[in-house]
């Protein structure tokens, strides 16, 4: 069906770290799984040998999906790609020449009215009624379109819970299967959205948020297609973000003002764009190490490099700390205990592993006095069993074991660390040596010689 869009849950998505394994294991086990994907997103007509030949119709659509994700394109299954394809995810196709319908097929009218026909068990129905209304929202704030919610007849977008077969000739299919599916813009059942009453929809982060669901859906019901910007709204995979903290990008921005204007408003509205790791204007908010991985964090994304990975993999940070909010400001990981610390504003959180280990506590408590509001960078010497906090020009020594600060402190960072100067954005401890990040520049420094070894570009640890 022309428009039809579809949000797809598979089962439980594959381990970030897969086991050694051949490539006729991984074609044996996921290769009826690999041509249903693609028979469904890339209009796979013929399966072929699985992976056998780099020319056959299934190794060429493969190329498709693995260039549209950003995986390397090999024609041939591999563990990240089988990753990729087990990722809930919508379900309309991924390829297409344009991220919008032609501007000829959006709607004629920027006055758009919606229906809610009944609402979900899982919710009250005022949460219902304001996730609704703040997803819209999310696209009106930035064009010049409107919203007004009917009761009764007709109206130009309907939407319904509903479970099962519900007579769109595409039924859903119990919980963890269909999550909701809407249509492109158009008379009829053109533009109406539909939710599977089989899921659990919530207010918050847990299970299937409502209003993050029913944006991405409204999106595709005003004429948008996916997006390869993994960041963006309409990225095929279901976002791994905090509702509370949810900003459209920049990319949705761009796209939805293609169709219909941009907003009257004085200031024009803009929104986060997704880093790349090869941009020259790249700057970390914090570096950690985590059990032998590197973790690089950029607004509400981080780079996960594993030393013996060759790729540095982008992924939203609530993919991984659910609680942990965006925009951290330092963090660092304390070899005596396996833990992370991680810094926003006056307040720091305990990461236990994969674990947000506890509520947010005052840096107050590490002994910081009243006036310290931030913490810049951070930074754990295993070594000397300390731990080291820049604030502004000047940094802290705590003792990891006494968990207290040391006296004297604080000090200047250009008297404890010849040839640096302040700001410092982040810091990690890595194999021996140190490395201080300052904007686009990072420092190699030794502690023993106290100097600088080396200058490089910030982005150098991601291959660039």
């Amino acid at each position: 069906m022309n428009g039809l869009v579809v949000l797809l849950l598979s089962c439980a998505a594959l381990s970030t770290a897969f086991p050694a394994a051949q490539q006729g294991d991984l074609e044996g086990s996921y290769g009826e799984m690999a041509e249903k994907y693609l028979k469904r997103f890339y209009n796979l007509k013929t399966g072929g040998p699985v992976g056998r030949k780099v020319n056959n119709p299934f190794s060429e659509k493969l190329q498709q999906m693995q260039k549209f994700f950003g995986l390397k394109v090999t024609g041939k299954l591999d563990p990240k790609t089988v990753e990729v394809m087990q990722k809930p995810r919508c379900g309309v196709n991924d390829i297409g020449e344009y991220s919008t319908v032609p501007k000829s097929a959006a709607w004629p009218n920027t006055d758009l009215t919606y229906r809610i026909v009944n609402f979900t068990p899982d919710m009250s129905q005022a949460d219902v009624e304001y996730s609704i209304q703040r997803a819209f929202k999310v696209w009106s704030d930035v064009t010049t379109l409107t919203f007004t919610r009917v009761y009764q007849g007709d109206c130009d977008i309907e939407i319904k819970f509903v479970v099962g077969d519900h007579y769109d000739n595409s039924p859903f299919d119990g919980p963890n299967g269909l999550l909701a599916h809407a249509f492109q813009p158009g008379s009829g059942i053109g533009g109406d959205a539909h939710f599977d009453d089989d899921e659990t929809f919530t207010k918050n982060s847990q299970q299937y948020n409502l209003f993050l669901v029913a944006a991405h859906e409204f999106g595709h019901s005003l004429g948008l297609h996916h997006s390869s910007d993994s960041g963006a709204l309409m990225y095929p995979n279901y976002p791994n973000t905090d509702p509370n903290q949810f900003r459209l990008p920049q990319d949705d921005i761009n796209a939805i003002q293609s169709l219909y204007g941009k907003s009257t408003g004085p200031v024009q509205p803009t929104g986060p764009s997704t880093p790349t790791k090869c941009d020259s204007n790249i700057v970390f908010d914090a570096v950690t190490t985590l059990r032998g991985e590197l973790f690089f964090f950029v607004n509400r994304f981080m780079w996960r490099k594993h030393p013996q990975a060759g790729e540095a993999e982008l992924l939203f940070i609530q993919s991984i700390w659910e609680s942990l909010p965006n925009d951290i400001d330092a963090a660092y990981e304390n070899s005596l205990t396996g833990e992370i610390l991680a810094f926003k504003g006056a307040k720091y959180w305990t990461l236990d592993g994969f674990d947000v280990a506890q509520g947010s506590r005052s840096i107050a408590k590490l002994g910081f006095p009243k006036n310290v509001k931030k913490i810049d960078a951070a930074v754990h010497f295993e070594n000397l069993r300390k731990t080291y906090f820049f604030v502004g020009n000047k940094y802290w020594s705590y003792d990891e074991d006494k968990q207290a600060m040391d006296e004297g402190f604080p000090k200047f960072i250009a008297k404890g660390f010849p040839g640096m100067s302040p700001k410092i954005d982040a810091a990690v401890y890595y194999r021996g040596l140190l490395y201080f990040f300052q904007g686009t520049t990072q420092y190699e420094y030794s502690i023993e010689s106290r100097r600088i070894l080396r200058i490089l570009r910030t982005n150098s640890w991601l291959g660039c």
